[in-house]
């Protein structure tokens, strides 16, 4: 299966320098349709309203943190590619984030490489 390197990308993150740092990843490894919500609330929104083929999300955030957007995601029966990014390296959160329905899991800080790996892991090779 051959990725879709069009494909709507929602970034989700409270920190604007994060959503900007994986926007221009994720533009160096060909992807172009980048969205950013700040929050999970606030993608809850933009996926109500658009279809995406990959969310890209912090765990941390508040009002609504990106554990709880996933579980919304997977409750209303959403399958789209998600991918939790944290600087929290605890057995419990892979653990909670897997039980949830994550489909991988970035540790903080990461680069390119990293990402690539993952998204190839999540979607397949590109």
């Amino acid at each position: 299966m051959t990725v879709d390197k069009d494909m709507h990308i929602l970034v989700v993150d409270d920190f604007y320098t994060m959503t900007q740092l994986v926007r221009g990843l994720l533009k160096s490894l060909g992807f172009h349709n980048i969205e950013e919500a700040r929050d999970g609330g606030s993608a809850l929104q933009k996926m109500a309203e658009k279809s995406y083929g990959l969310v890209i999300s912090d765990w941390n955030m508040k009002p609504m943190s990106g554990i709880d957007l996933l579980r919304a995601i997977r409750a209303s029966g959403d399958n789209v590619p998600f991918i939790l990014v944290t600087a929290e390296n605890t057995v419990e959160n892979v653990l909670e984030a897997k039980a949830a329905g994550v489909n991988g899991y970035i540790m903080k800080p990461f680069n390119a490489g990293t990402l690539k790996s993952r998204l190839v892991a999540v979607l397949g090779e590109f």
